[in-house]
């Protein structure tokens, strides 16, 4: 349950960061803080992912 709540807030940050770059007229003062966070966010997930296929829990 915990991966799908981490996944569910990337992906509302994933389509943030993609509608800036899509329409960068309309971006928010704040997308730049938006971006940063996925990107981190993105970064602990992956290695937290690869991590543990590492230790063999699937």
């Amino acid at each position: 349950m915990k991966n799908k709540t981490v996944l569910l807030v990337l992906i509302v940050l994933n389509v943030l960061v993609l509608l800036g770059q899509l329409v960068p007229d309309m971006t928010p003062p704040f997308a730049r803080t938006v971006n940063i966070i996925f990107l981190i966010g993105s970064f602990l997930f992956f290695a937290s992912a690869l991590s543990s296929l590492k230790k063999g829990n699937n």
